[in-house]
């Protein structure tokens, strides 16, 4: 049945001891109907929390479409109000790292559609990390901006 209604999705809850963004529910309508091309879910991000911490994609398209509420948009050195009928766009490869927050007093509801690469860098500017994610060879990894291995998640530094 393609019909999927958010009782039907997958839903993921981040509390606050998850990241140090901030709760957030995402309501994951794609991986629920088992799409492997692209990414599309509902996330609730709640006053004073973060969508991420800045980053970037190399390979892998992002779009946010505002459906309640608003955020502020940063992107390198700017900060963009966004609210319901708008959208912002990062374009994989652009290294100019984003993220959203919530500065408003109620929740802020959007639409996040990605592509789904098979391999994939995560750029994590402020923390001094990246993500490689590749599906074919069944790995994911964290290293340094400059390449040196065996570091954790940028989620899991102090500050972050």
């Amino acid at each position: 049945m393609p019909v999927i209604t958010p009782s039907d999705a997958h839903v993921e809850i981040i509390t606050a001891n998850d990241t140090p963004c901030g709760p957030a529910t995402g309501i994951r309508f794609s991986d629920s109907g088992g799409l492997t091309q692209f990414g599309a879910f509902v996330e609730v991000l709640p006053p004073g929390s973060r969508s991420s911490l800045c980053h970037w994609h190399r390979e892998e398209d992002e779009m946010i479409y505002m459906l309640t509420g608003s955020v502020t948009v940063y992107e390198g050195g700017t900060a963009s109000t966004l609210t319901p009928g708008q959208a912002a766009c990062f374009k994989a490869g652009v290294p100019v790292g984003h993220f959203l927050k919530n500065e408003g007093t109620s929740d802020a509801t959007y639409l996040v559609i990605g592509t789904r690469a098979p391999r994939d860098e995560v750029t994590y500017p402020d923390h001094d990390r990246k993500y490689v994610r590749d599906d074919a060879a069944g790995t994911t990894t964290f290293t340094t901006l400059d390449g040196t291995p065996g570091v954790e998640s940028a989620y899991l530094l102090p500050g972050a």
